[in-house]
């Protein structure tokens, strides 16, 4: 068992080198692609959440086998690592690993890691998933421990994948403009969508310069945006 291995395709797009701690998710996304890609029930993927066999003995040795070192590693792709109502000390005990061993971490989660910001530094990146689903309550659930890192100098980013609503998004772009260091915009996949991605994405990026937010647009709305292009 390898825990940490190296994202290809768009997953790519977040981080060189990654790692998976849970065997589901909880939050029940209806645009998850990590049952497909694991071939799991989505059923199950949803209500099954446990911490995959022997993960940190196992991230363990693999660092010392490995020598892996000086590296930013994304936590997580196929799962979330602070998932609802569940405990995460799994998620924890990874972070004191890698950091022990001169690692950085990248996190993306859409619960609250608040728990562990006792582990981060300026080199760390804590980031949240905002997706235009969240209303109220639950949106400043997840933008106040962003608030919160910002606030300790630990890097902050929000991941604006998949957009699912045009004037949501501009809503919590503007929430977040202060408090994230970078943003990633990617559009909705393999999902029908009344979004024009080629507008969009042009409208974007162009608010994103106005307001001086360091973004990166994901290379499926990038393609889209360069269709919008070739024909002026």
């Amino acid at each position: 068992m390898k825990p940490i291995y190296k994202p290809s395709g768009a997953a790519a797009e977040y981080g060189d080198y990654a790692i998976n701690i849970y065997t589901g998710c909880p939050h029940r996304c209806y645009y998850c692609f990590a049952p497909t890609v694991l071939r799991k029930d989505r059923e199950t993927f949803h209500s099954v959440v446990e911490p995959r066999a022997n993960i940190v003995e196992e991230t363990r040795k693999q660092l010392e086998r490995e020598h892996i070192t000086g590296k930013t590693i994304h936590l997580c792709f196929t799962c979330d690592p602070y998932p609802t109502g569940y405990d995460t000390t799994p998620t924890r005990e990874i972070i004191k690993l890698l950091k022990q061993y001169g690692n950085h971490v990248q996190i993306l989660t859409k619960g609250d890691g608040s728990r562990d910001f006792d582990l981060l530094d300026g080199d760390d990146w804590y980031g949240i998933t905002l997706d235009g689903m969240l209303r109220n309550i639950r949106l400043f659930g997840r933008t106040n421990p962003l608030a919160d890192a910002h606030s300790r100098g630990i890097k902050t980013w929000v991941s604006f994948e998949p957009v699912t609503h045009e004037g949501m998004f501009v809503m919590e772009l503007l929430l977040v403009r202060d408090i994230a260091d970078k943003v990633k915009i990617g559009k909705l996949n393999y999902h029908p969508s009344n979004i024009d991605w080629k507008t969009f994405g042009r409208k974007a990026e162009a608010m994103c310069q106005v307001l001086g937010i360091d973004y990166y647009i994901k290379d499926s709305l990038r393609r889209e945006m360069e269709k919008w292009a070739e024909r002026l």
